[in-house]
């Protein structure tokens, strides 16, 4: 149930306003508050934190994770946020005294991120 309602969240953010309207000032806030610690600045796991996780945290550049953020906009980044199952990013940001403050995602967040992600990974190969 909780992944077919991230599937629908991740499509509802793509067909509720066109990605060309996406604010990527807000993706890159939001990026750069809530994943840089762990995915770094380049979006290439060259965080602090990015060698503290188990599994470690992936390079969001690599070929694969660029064609899955192509053919499923959203629904990659809205999974990954609400991750099914359960507390891996809130676990490593504990374990590292790292406090991030709670955030309402929206659908408009969920778009201005991706947008912005996407926007990194075409300049980063």
């Amino acid at each position: 149930m909780k992944r077919l309602f991230i599937t629908v969240l991740g499509t509802l953010s793509l067909i509720q306003t066109p990605l060309s309207v996406a604010d990527t000032a807000n993706g890159k806030n939001l990026y750069s508050q809530r994943c840089a610690m762990c995915h770094g600045p380049d979006l290439k796991a060259s965080g602090p934190l990015a060698r503290k996780s188990s599994p470690p945290t992936p390079d969001l550049t690599t070929p694969a994770f660029k064609k899955r953020l192509a053919d499923y906009p959203g629904v990659i980044v809205s999974s990954v946020i609400l991750r099914p199952n359960g507390n891996l990013i809130p676990k490593t940001l504990q374990d590292n005294g790292v406090k991030v403050a709670p955030h309402a995602w929206s659908v408009k967040d969920f778009r201005d991120l991706n947008a912005y992600m996407s926007g990194v990974i075409a300049n980063s190969r």
